[in-house]
């Protein structure tokens, strides 16, 4: 096999495999997300608040925590 045709070859993975990891990271940011929210729905839910403030706390927790770690899987 020439070097060219495995060059072609080797050269059409790399925006697949871009592809792959970007959108696990974006699905890995609306799991943390959605967890958090999550935790802090049923926070609120047991202790019974009239605003749900941890509710939203935690829902920012989670958009931070998942910033953090996308810039982290960036600077790799």
């Amino acid at each position: 096999m020439p070097k060219n045709e495995q060059k072609d070859g080797d050269s059409g993975s790399k925006p697949v495999n871009n592809y792959i990891k970007f959108s696990g990271i974006a699905f890995q940011m609306v799991a943390i997300i959605g967890v958090m929210t999550f935790i802090g729905y049923k926070i609120d839910g047991h202790a019974q608040h009239s605003t749900q403030w941890v509710t939203a706390v935690m829902a920012l927790a989670g958009v931070f925590i998942s910033l953090y770690l996308v810039i982290k899987s960036l600077k790799d």
